[in-house]
């Protein structure tokens, strides 16, 4: 029985995908007739029809886990320590150190390899 719930459901997600891009095609299109239209009315329409687009795709199958793992890596940012400032200004000054460090290290290297070919060349 449920295998043939999900077959029904899964039938209608195509319905609502098309639905979807129906949504979206009038919202490109209605931006583009509206052109002389001012730009926060189009703005409007636009976050409407995206709201409207984005409520009916998440009534599908793929919707669905989409936002389960939106919930789920919200949960995992939460768990995440983040670094202090502090301890964020000291590691970025250190990678730029060692960039610069290693930038002078490649130019010399270039440079040296460079003038060894241009002696055997001529």
């Amino acid at each position: 029985m449920s295998t043939k719930a999900e077959l029904n459901d899964n039938r209608f997600d195509v319905v609502k995908w098309v639905v979807v891009a129906i949504v979206v095609f009038v919202g490109v299109y209605g931006n583009h007739h509206f052109a002389a239209e001012p730009v926060l009315y189009r703005a409007v329409a636009l976050v409407a029809l995206g709201l409207v687009a984005g409520f009916v795709a998440l009534q599908t199958v793929k919707g669905k886990a989409f936002w389960a793992l939106m919930k789920e890596a919200r949960i995992e940012i939460r768990k995440v320590v983040w670094p202090t400032r502090p301890e964020t200004t000291q590691t970025t000054l250190i990678v730029v150190a060692v960039v610069l460090v290693m930038a002078l290290i490649l130019w010399g290297l270039d440079s040296l390899l460079g003038w060894i070919i241009s002696k055997f060349i001529g």
